[in-house]
């Protein structure tokens, strides 16, 4: 399932060729390379959805990425997109751009995900590439006899002397009007486990919804990558629309799926 969540939330607002070099001329015909080094490529893992069938539902979700800075200040990036998954458990989502919060860069929609466990099809559509294509990849998941449950820690000493992890309960809470139970894992590292000078804590808060299969409100807490929120809102439990499962108008497929191999001849 989590080639699903592959082509996520790219956090580049524009093009970049940090890392590249990019050429020009000049006026004796000869290229000028023009080297510049350093920079990061970052990608935000958003929110999993599993296939599972008869938990229908339609919902938005919202996505603060909050990092610190040098001069103690803070940058967030934002965006809003839909999600949904009918009675089939076939999945929808929409990809947007994170952009800079309450900056002029305004969000674009950049791909649309159609995930179909009974087919074992996932597709992925481009919309703002030109031709408009859709990519299809197999899709592994079938969901049907799956038992979905959130990943929780037990509380211990890690392997090795590294640390130790804590694991909470936070009891129930309603969100969007639907019951969930909340939890707390804390991974606290030794200094010079992972190249800390200091201990290090990483913190995954979240609020499970048990009849949905997925998490409402999502919290990750880490000095290495800042801290991420996941809320989802205008959540119903009707079936979607079934035109959501539908591709694109006017876009071609193209298969990147592996040919299944032939059988030995005996």
């Amino acid at each position: 399932m989590r080639a699903l969540g592959a082509l996520l939330l790219i956090t580049s607002l524009a093009p970049a060729l940090r890392g590249q070099p990019t050429q020009s001329e000049n006026s004796g015909g000869n290229s000028t390379v023009i080297m510049q080094d350093g920079g990061v490529d970052q990608v935000l893992q958003s929110i999993y959805i599993p296939p599972i069938p008869n938990a229908p539902f339609t919902a938005i979700v919202h996505t603060q990425w909050i990092r610190a800075l040098l001069d103690g200040g803070t940058y967030t990036v934002v965006n809003q997109r839909q999600v949904a998954r009918d009675r089939a458990g076939r999945i929808f989502e929409e990809r947007w751009w994170l952009v800079p919060k309450d900056g002029k860069v305004q969000s674009r929609m950049n791909v649309i995900q159609i995930a179909d466990p009974a087919a074992h099809t996932l597709y992925n559509c481009f919309v703002l590439q030109t031709p408009h294509r859709c990519v299809i990849q197999s899709f592994a998941d079938s969901g049907a006899a799956a038992d979905y449950k959130p990943s929780v820690m037990q509380s211990g000493a890690l392997p090795n002397g590294d640390g130790f992890q804590t694991h909470e309960d936070l009891g129930t809470q309603v969100i969007a009007g639907i019951d969930t139970q909340g939890m707390r894992d804390t991974i606290t590292y030794n200094p010079g486990v992972i190249g800390n000078d200091r201990p290090h804590n990483r913190v995954r808060e979240f609020w499970f919804a048990a009849s949905l299969g997925i998490n409402l409100k999502s919290e990750l807490t880490s000095p290495d990558f800042g801290k991420e929120i996941f809320t989802l809102t205008d959540v119903s439990t009707t079936d979607p629309d079934p035109k959501l499962f539908e591709l694109p108008e006017g876009f071609e497929v193209v298969d990147h799926r592996k040919p299944v191999a032939a059988a030995p001849s005996q």
